[in-house]
């Protein structure tokens, strides 16, 4: 393992540590004035319920990222956004769907097997991850999003839906006694339309509400050659205010789906990072599927991954007799969360190495032939219909005594999947953008001639969750506090599988297992503005569908019960004045029991692996107008039990990640304007666990521009990968030792106006 903390690594993060504390001994001489300018910031997330807590004194590392903040970042997707959380890895080069998310070096094979979204602290689906659908699949970031919380480790496996990785906590506008309305436009080089609308204010005494959304199209910042990207969004949230309490409900409709972006030939003249296999000469394709494949269908691929459904729910919060508190959190989701991809399998190859004649082949759409030296890739039509379901609830009740506090609380979820898949479907493509279907080659004329694999199954699984949970905090001085919390939760599953679509049940699952998770911390206040954190956890990340299909039979078996066993340890330093706000968090962490899935339908490697590092956050705000943000994490990663593999790094994690984002906020002649740009770099990552193959580390550098002619509009400017880098994300999951990739997105540009109406 290649060892990434040097002495001077080691120094540097010591000194900013030390030199944060300097300053914040300095603060002493003028506590009073400090305490004044000290800025409040409150969390909710790792907290029973939501209940809240300010960040200062919190012993655990969550980073805050507000509306302005978003609107710097310009994401292009939600798990863009993530970016910004340190300790996180995100592959968001699939598109708006379809990421691959990491978290602390925990292991994995793709999509966000350890994050989970929620919405105002509800998860908005229980699983993290299943084939073909992670959280961010579901959740679209618009002007409703007041912030996102990332809270990483800490009391994660306690609360909640005992998330031992990291839990984003999204929470919406909520209106005011003041009508607020705003609407924005936004138009890109890639051909973007998108309006935003938001609008709050009161309804009636003490009713509060919320509205707003967006509808938007466009080709993709990879242009398809027709409308790939295309979507609407609505939502409201009302609250209504008592003397004891407030109770509020939100519903978020969401119809949005855009292009899935796969890897890429990376050794081929003219496949670059603006590449994609969807076009109009492909969109539209038949795949035949069951027995014998006897069924043909026709299936519009240009949907690519998308969400069309509801995430709605709402809390209620009361204050009790003898200052008991009462909240209660709920949420319910429903829809679909379709895939329909054009998938390569294997590496570049050439018409007349596959041709039936050795030297030529048909365009099917065209009818034009192409020449024997013509590139050529396997592509794989894969179609995955997905139905689900969720409702969780949340209900906590707390008490506040002299020296302590006590809550305990009720989690329970029911989760539903139906899913309905023909992968596989292989045939050979001409290897350009939207390139078409060939004839003139066995496999792709003739049904009873294979170019793969396929793999056909219908499933259904309903899975309920009861967990109690408690927690508790003593205040043991002024300046120490230690708290702890204990979680037991029951899990069943009960799911059915027809592979082959023969009307066979085949894999019959019926599974019922507990676990305890716990956690315990303390945090010492150094003074008004610093102070340092100490924690340990034991969680647990309990198996789901798509577990027990490709592990079948082995949730028998003591030694294997298909359960992710994770346990963490961090020491962190935090400082925050009206100046500065610095966070340094040193974590460790082992993960037993990962099963890792190379391709749906094929056997699982089952390994244990830990992880070393360390977590950087900082923000510096001058008063001249200028202002410099850096997150970086460092990281060591081994695999330390495998059949072939014990040793090696864990995939598509790079040792070190550093963010710089500096920006200066100035009047020009009468007009407030800003200037801003983010620096990223990425260290070089392992393809693979077998380490074999190398994905090099990239640099990318983005541009922003905001100025606001007057007091009510605003206009920004955003470059997107100024240099049009050319970074891999990941290589070929499916086939590490093809020489594909996936590329970062390439450089865009987008241009928004909003007016805001007072």
């Amino acid at each position: 393992m290649k060892t990434l903390f040097s002495k001077g690594l080691v120094a540097s993060a010591i000194s900013l540590a030390l030199a944060g504390t300097a300053t914040a001994q300095d603060s002493q001489n003028d506590t009073e004035q400090k305490q004044a300018e000290k800025p409040e910031v409150i969390v909710v997330s790792g907290t029973p319920g939501g209940a809240g807590i300010r960040k200062i004194d919190a012993s655990f590392a969550v980073t805050n990222i507000d509306a302005a903040d978003i609107d710097k970042i310009s994401p292009k997707s939600t798990a863009d956004l993530l970016k910004a959380i340190p300790g996180v890895w995100i592959e968001s080069s699939g598109g708006e769907s379809g990421a691959n998310v990491w978290v602390r070096g925990f292991p994995g094979g793709g999509d966000a097997p350890f994050l989970t979204i929620a919405l105002e602290g509800s998860p908005v689906y229980p699983p993290s991850t299943l084939s073909f659908l992670e959280n961010t699949q579901i959740f679209r970031i618009d002007e409703t999003i007041q912030m996102v919380e990332g809270l990483r480790g800490g009391p994660n496996p306690i609360v909640s839906n005992g998330q031992p990785g990291l839990t984003t906590n999204f929470r919406l506008k909520q209106g005011s006694e003041t009508t607020e309305a705003m609407a924005k436009y936004s138009i890109s080089d890639y051909g973007l339309n998108r309006l935003d609308m938001v609008m709050s204010g009161e309804l009636a005494d003490d009713l509060f509400y919320m509205v707003g959304g967006y509808v938007k199209s466009s080709e993709g910042i990879r242009e398809a050659g027709f409308n790939s990207e295309e979507g609407n969004q609505f939502t409201i949230n009302l609250t209504k205010k008592f003397d004891k309490g407030e109770l509020n409900v939100y519903t978020r409709q969401t119809d949005d789906h855009g292009s899935w972006y796969l890897p890429t030939p990376l050794n081929i003249d003219g496949i670059d990072a603006s590449y994609t296999q969807i076009g109009p000469l492909n969109r539209q394709a038949s795949i035949s599927y069951g027995p014998d494949n006897g069924t043909t269908e026709m299936f519009d691929f240009g949907d690519g991954r998308g969400w069309d459904g509801h995430i709605s729910g709402g809390s209620l919060k009361l204050e009790l007799p003898n200052d008991w508190r009462l909240i209660d959190r709920f949420n319910l989701t429903k829809g679909e969360a379709n895939t329909y991809g054009l998938v390569p399998a294997g590496g570049a190859t050439t018409v007349g190495a596959v041709a039936d004649n050795g030297t030529s082949a048909t365009g099917t759409v065209t009818g034009t032939e192409y020449g024997a030296d013509t590139p050529v890739q396997q592509i794989g039509r894969w179609v995955v219909l997905k139905d689900i379901q969720s409702f969780t609830n949340d209900l906590a009740i707390s008490k506040r005594f002299d020296l302590f506090d006590v809550s305990f609380g009720l989690y329970t979820a029911n989760t539903k999947a139906d899913d309905w898949w023909s992968i596989g479907n292989e045939a050979y493509y001409v290897l350009q953008p939207g390139g078409e279907m060939l004839s003139g080659i066995a496999c792709n004329d003739d049904p009873a001639v294979s170019c793969g694999f396929n793999y056909d199954i219908s499933s259904v699984g309903d899975a309920q969750t009861t967990a109690y949970y408690t927690t508790g905090s003593w205040y043991a001085t002024d300046d120490l506090t230690i708290d702890a919390g204990l979680r037991r939760e029951n899990h069943e599953v009960n799911y059915t599988v027809d592979e082959g679509l023969d009307g066979t049940i085949d894999k019959p699952v019926t599974y019922d297992e507990d676990k305890t998770s716990w956690t315990l911390g303390a945090n010492y206040a150094l003074n008004d503005f610093s102070g340092v954190f100490l924690r340990a956890n034991r969680g647990y990340k309990m198996p789901y569908f798509d577990d027990f299909r490709d592990n079948y039979g082995a949730y028998t078996n003591d030694n294997n019960p298909l359960i992710k066993e994770v346990t963490q340890g961090e020491l962190g330093y935090k400082f925050m004045n009206d100046e500065i706000r610095f966070f340094a968090t040193a974590f460790t962490n082992e993960v037993k029991g990962d099963t890792f899935v190379r391709r749906p339908g094929v056997p699982a490697e089952i390994l244990t692996n830990e992880a070393y590092g360390i977590e950087l956050d900082g923000r510096y705000d001058h008063r001249s107008g200028f202002s410099l943000a850096v997150n970086a994490t460092f990281q060591e990663t081994e695999i330390t039990e495998s059949p072939s593999n014990e040793g090696n790094e864990a995939q598509r994690q790079p040792g070190w990640q550093l963010r710089v984002t500096p920006s200066y906020a100035f009047d020009f002649g009468d007009m407030p304007a800003s200037v801003y740009g983010t620096l990223t770099a990425v260290d070089d990552r392992f393809g693979n666990n077998e380490n074999t193959v190398v994905l090099e580390g990239y640099e990318k550098i983005d541009l922003g521009l905001m100025f606001e002619p007057t007091s009510s509009m605003r206009v920004q400017l955003a470059v997107d990968n100024l240099t049009d880098e050319l970074g891999v994300t990941e290589g070929d999951p499916r086939n590490p030792d093809a020489p594909n990739g996936r590329y970062i997105m390439p450089r865009s540009i987008k241009l928004s106006l909003s007016y805001q109406f007072m």
